[in-house]
């Protein structure tokens, strides 16, 4: 029987147990993978830990992301499928649908095909942070050259996907990070900027930085007490996207920094228009073309055996990676 991981109470990642189960038929719209690899992501944490966007239905399982082989369709899905590698579009509640196991039954319409030239392991880090960062920057801010985008949390699988994506379109890249441990290796992976957020004044720099203009957006996904410090660097007419809950502190809303800069505070998640198939398919094709010719390289952290999940989850929590946290399934 296959393996997949579950947790009966919520929690740290001690709580996560390997079990087995019977195999699942995909049902009407389905698909079932045959899962290589599968990217950790913190949305996972947060949910067995009971801080998510939705409590987890106990017994609870994981996993947003996966790469591998589909083996068997449900009813109304297109056969040839079957044999095709394919990695797994987030755009669904882990209450439903979930990736970290040996097999993985899906939506049809969660399946991306990745370029010939990825691993599974790297095709297992792709759709989460480039479709994030992408449907933030690129449809709702309009990223552009001459733009100076602010990314907190830059050393995150995320954070890289949005420093690709900004310098794409030639904007300036700003990388935030709390310590300068990450300076050097964000900048080799392409960050124009390092700000080291404990250890210098993030206003101060933004400004020099951009020539006192300031960030015309900031791409954050900690909240918290220092969204206020994120709007005094931000630019007249600037747009700060909060895209996670990272912080365990309120977020105040900074409301004079808004109305003396004109500018938009904009909650954020990938599942706004990852479950749209019209907006859906050109990001795809975006991410997709950009990978094939080599402009984005997903960055692997670290890659854990999938009996060592609790491990993998831990390392995940530490904050010590640069990149995408990875499991490989036997």
């Amino acid at each position: 029987m296959p393996r997949v991981v579950r947790f009966h109470q919520l929690g740290g990642p001690e709580n996560l147990r390997i079990e087995e189960e019977a195999q699942q038929q995909p049902s009407k719209g389905e698909v079932r993978l045959k899962v290589q690899a599968v990217g950790l992501n913190r949305a996972e944490s947060m949910f067995y830990h009971g801080q998510y966007l939705e409590e987890p239905k106990l017994p609870g399982r994981l996993g947003y992301e996966a790469a591998g082989v589909v083996e068997a369709v449900g009813d109304g899905v297109d056969a040839s499928w079957i044999g095709k590698k394919a990695a797994v579009v987030p755009s669904f509640s882990m209450n439903q649908y979930t990736t970290l196991g040996e097999e993985a039954v899906v939506p049809a319409a969660a399946l991306g095909e990745y370029p010939a030239n990825l691993s599974p392991a790297q095709a297992s880090a792709i759709w989460m942070q480039y479709l994030t960062a992408y449907g933030a920057l690129v449809p709702l801010g309009g990223v552009k050259a001459g733009d100076f985008v602010s990314i907190t949390a830059a050393s995150s699988s995320v954070g890289l996907a949005a420093i690709e994506i900004a310098r794409d379109a030639g904007a300036t890249t700003i990388a935030v990070t709390r310590t300068s441990a990450k300076r050097a290796e964000l900048l080799a992976l392409g960050a124009h900027h390092v700000i080291a957020s404990e250890e210098e004044d993030y206003v101060k720099r933004v400004m020099e930085i951009s020539g006192g203009v300031g960030a015309r957006l900031t791409f954050d996904p900690v909240a918290g007490p220092f969204l206020e410090t994120l709007a005094s660097g931000a630019a007249r007419d600037g747009i700060i996207f909060e895209y996670g809950a990272l912080s365990s502190q309120p977020t105040p809303f900074p409301l004079f920094q808004a109305l003396g800069r004109a500018l938009s505070v904009r909650g954020y998640t990938l599942l706004e228009f990852s479950q749209n198939p019209a907006i859906l398919e050109p990001a795809k094709k975006y991410v997709f073309d950009r990978l094939a010719d080599g402009r984005f390289v997903p960055k692997i952290a670290r890659t854990f055996a999938f009996d060592d999940v609790v491990a993998a989850y831990q390392y995940l929590e530490s904050n010590q990676q640069i990149g995408k946290v990875v499991i490989t399934v036997p």
